[in-house]
């Protein structure tokens, strides 16, 4: 069944698969022609960081993933690549299918809705867009840019589903004494230019707590580049929280783990709190592990892979 949660995104979601499938023609007359049996690439991407600790439950998402993605008709492979930070990257992932003789490439990305990343640092890695002003940031950042001779296909992130509202009702839920009394804040990385999906999500995945949960009241907190990665905003909306609500519970919405974010940044703005210990609920966890978002993966590869048999990618779904 669709997957689009109202007119809004399906507009967006039809704008972002314009935007990939019209980008860089000359890129697509660059591709071999793939004739016979096609052979398919499944590309798990994700941000990437520094911290080894942050990596291994993505690494750990495909080895959960590989098995049932690889008993699909005509996928031959399966990798995971890192957007920078961290190896393998984009370019290293691409490069490899096409050793392997790969037809198609379906780039999942792991994350969260629709930003910068998305709409163009990505599409420029990958080939798909040649914007001068990307390439130019993807130089000074060391990032290698790759255009495959296998056909590329980006799907869409995570906010295109139910995932992200059934994985934080699951973990308010395990922090959650008494509803009534409580507070939910979500702290999220944030974008600058995305600025209203990114709250706009954060706000439905609010509510959808609040109607399950019986928690009233609810806000979001941002702890990447928007609020300097810095504790600051984090402290500040969670003690506007306490002043209305005898407790806090503090969920983390970003895709893995590290060091310098679940705790060096939210966990110490919470330790900046008075009877933070007392009045704040707080587990620096993740999104992943999540067996919601391993179906998701699964299911979205079938579907590209059932499409490009037949040469016809449509609008994207997802099955509930």
């Amino acid at each position: 069944m669709p997957y689009l949660r109202d007119l809004h995104l399906y507009c967006l979601a039809a704008a972002f698969l314009l935007l990939i499938s019209s980008c860089g023609p000359s890129h697509r007359e660059n591709h071999k022609e793939h004739t016979g049996e096609k052979k398919i690439g499944i590309l798990l991407l994700n941000h990437g960081s520094r911290s080894e600790r942050w990596k291994e439950p993505l690494l750990e998402l495909e080895e959960r993933v590989s098995e049932k993605i690889l008993e699909i008709e005509g996928v031959g492979g399966i990798e995971t690549a890192f957007m920078e930070h961290a190896r393998p990257s984009i370019a290293d992932g691409l490069k490899a299918f096409d050793s392997a003789g790969c037809s198609d490439i379906v780039v999942i990305p792991i994350f969260l809705t629709v930003g910068t990343h998305m709409f163009d640092d990505i599409p420029t890695i990958i080939g798909l867009k040649a914007n001068p002003a990307s390439l130019e940031k993807l130089k000074l950042e060391n990032i290698e840019r790759y255009t495959p001779e296998a056909r590329v296909h980006l799907a869409p992130p995570l906010d295109f589903s139910d995932i992200l509202k059934k994985n934080a009702l699951r973990r308010a839920g395990g922090l959650s004494v008494e509803p009534q009394h409580e507070g939910l804040v979500l702290v999220g990385y944030g974008s600058t230019e995305f600025d209203r999906q990114w709250t706009e999500l954060f706000d439905e995945v609010g509510d959808h707590i609040s109607r399950e949960t019986g928690i009233t009241e609810h806000a979001t907190a941002w702890c990447g580049h928007v609020a300097h990665y810095s504790p600051d905003s984090t402290t500040a909306v969670v003690r506007r929280m306490l002043s209305k609500k005898q407790r806090a519970i503090v969920i983390p919405l970003l895709v893995s783990t590290s060091e310098a974010f679940q705790i060096d940044i939210i966990g110490n703005a919470i330790a900046a709190l008075k009877d933070h210990g007392k009045r704040v609920s707080y587990k620096p966890d993740a999104i992943l592990p999540d067996p919601d978002l391993e179906r998701w993966v699964i299911d979205i590869a079938r579907e590209y892979a059932d499409s490009i048999g037949t040469r016809r990618i449509s609008s994207p779904t997802v099955h509930q």
